[in-house]
């Protein structure tokens, strides 16, 4: 089923200058660029794209990191988008993501981990329309 899902490069990988390195393996992996975007995040905005953790002991040190520089956000297309980048991107944790996947090559720990991911289907849809018009402005088809 073709599904339509978001991947961040986060602060840590642009400024490594990764984020080339890594759209072009999402793209040999089989995802369809369908949106692409340089920004810099600003708090109010990395706040509500994480409200979901606005609880947990992180939030603050998430936000914070995640303003800390600019990032990439990528609209992806293709079947089983969310589960397909799930595999390509890894564990969250880099010392533990299978190597050969973003994290465990490019990830330095569990914050500073190269990519963002959307983890369901609803999220991804949401998670592109926080980046892109909801009715495909910016997004090529």
């Amino acid at each position: 089923m073709r599904e339509i899902t978001l991947l961040i490069v986060k602060p840590d990988a642009t400024g490594r200058h990764l984020a080339g390195k890594i759209i072009a393996r999402v793209e040999e992996e089989g995802f369809a660029l369908r949106g692409v975007r340089m920004l810099r995040l600003a708090t109010p905005q990395a706040e509500s794209f994480y409200e979901i953790h606005r609880e947990r002991p992180f939030f603050r040190d998430l936000v914070s990191y995640m303003c800390s520089g600019p990032v990439v956000v990528v609209a992806l297309e293709r079947d089983d988008a969310v589960k397909e980048l799930r595999r390509v991107v890894g564990a969250t944790d880099p010392a533990r993501a299978e190597a050969g996947t973003l994290r465990a090559l490019y990830g330095q720990d569990v914050q500073s981990n190269a990519v963002h991911a959307s983890d369901s289907p609803e999220n991804g849809r949401r998670e592109v329309g926080f980046f892109f018009d909801a009715a495909g402005e910016g997004l090529s088809r």
